[in-house]
């Protein structure tokens, strides 16, 4: 018993978000009368939140740095929008070259604001409210006020696209998606399994066998009925085979890579990180530039989304991003967070967004509510601090 309090202790941010999105969505089912989780539903709350999943997996790593922030990410999905639109809708560019200029920009974009912030010591806040402020600028120069569509199909599908059924003709039931829930199951429980052999070889702390079968047997139940809702419907989205990749990459650098090491580090104490030989320099600067980066595969899937790119797009976009990490268990003063508990952070946001959409309230009394959440959030983290002290 005293191992199981042990763990919640050490993960009760992420425990307790995890615990809270699932009281939130079991309230909104009640309330929408089943509308919340119906199939269609489900898969529009994915289309809907991926621009922030994406932007909030690159936030928590700029926030695990030292609490730093990134304000420009939603003028940066404007200007990579912005050129991508004018590549493909006016210039006739073949979609996968433009869709490589434009991430090539947010690579630029990402070095610009890296260069200041990790090499001249600008504070983040600083540079990248200057960059919110330039970008948003520059986007209305090369867009010169209007907005560019129609775009082709083909780059639509990109956040409006399924993945085809290879195993059935049903148009009700698409079997691909089952299979596919079934091999990530079996490769989850395996990976679990060996986790478990491996920490208990080192003598650390596991859960007892009833709890962790427990654990794994509720987890597989979600992620299988997850895959069936999506299956009744079209299958399994595009933009979900992406958000997949990302956070499996990201959950393994920030997990597994001595990067990712570096990153917690400088959060805890740069100093301390300095003198033990961590490139402080380079891994705040290679930070910002993944953030560029991610902003603007996001700015390419908003445009896909929104089906044009606009003077406006990306507005409010880093508060959504920012609320999502600290809902998920970020500290605001770094060092504390994961690439999971942003995404469940975000899909707090999302069901809240959601939620209130479907029952009628109006945007005033949603960014209120919103605003509510995230302050509880932080200030659950500062008591929980004080209370260790």
């Amino acid at each position: 018993m005293d191992k199981i309090k042990g763990i919640f202790k050490n993960n009760l941010r992420q425990y307790a978000m995890l615990l809270a999105l699932v009281v939130i969505m079991a309230l909104f089912q009640y309330l929408t009368h089943g509308i919340l989780l119906k199939p269609q539903n489900v898969t529009n709350l994915i289309l809907q939140n991926s621009y922030v999943i994406i932007l909030a997996i690159g936030m928590v790593l700029c926030i695990l740095t030292g609490g730093n922030i990134d304000l420009s990410v939603g003028s940066v999905v404007a200007i990579v929008g912005a050129i991508t639109g004018t590549l493909i809708v006016t210039m006739k560019v073949s979609i996968p070259v433009a869709i490589i200029i434009g991430i090539f920009v947010g690579v630029l974009i990402g070095v610009w604001q890296g260069f200041w912030i990790a090499y001249v010591r600008i504070p983040a806040f600083i540079v990248t409210l200057a960059g919110m402020l330039l970008f948003r600028g520059l986007t209305l120069i090369v867009l010169q006020g209007k907005t560019i569509s129609p775009f082709p199909k083909a780059f639509l599908q990109i956040s409006g696209g399924f993945v085809p059924d290879f195993l059935g003709k049903n148009p009700n039931f698409n079997a691909t998606t089952i299979l596919v829930s079934v091999i990530i199951s079996v490769v989850y429980l395996m990976l679990e399994i060996k986790k478990r052999v491996s920490k208990k070889k080192y003598g650390f702390d596991v859960l007892p066998v009833p709890f962790f079968i427990a654990q794994l047997a509720v987890i597989l139940a979600v992620l299988n009925l997850f895959a069936f809702w999506l299956a009744t419907y079209k299958g399994i989205p595009v933009i979900l085979v992406i958000l997949a990749v990302l956070i499996v990459v990201y959950s393994f650098i920030t997990t597994k890579t001595t990067f990712g090491r570096h990153i917690y580090a400088i959060g805890g104490n740069e100093k301390a990180a300095k003198l033990s030989g961590v490139n402080t320099n380079k891994v705040l600067f290679l930070t910002y530039v993944n953030m560029g980066v991610l902003s603007a595969i996001t700015g390419i899937v908003f445009t896909a989304r929104l089906m044009a790119a606009t003077p406006t797009a990306g507005n409010n976009f880093e508060l959504d991003a920012i609320a999502a990490c600290f809902i998920g268990g970020a500290s605001a003063t770094g060092g504390v967070g994961t690439v999971i508990g942003a995404i469940i952070g975000a899909l707090v946001m999302g069901v809240l967004n959601n939620g209130m959409s479907i029952l009628g309230v109006g945007s005033d009394w949603q960014m209120a509510i919103k605003g509510s959440v995230l302050l509880a959030a932080v200030a659950f983290d500062i008591i929980s601090k004080n209370k260790s002290k």
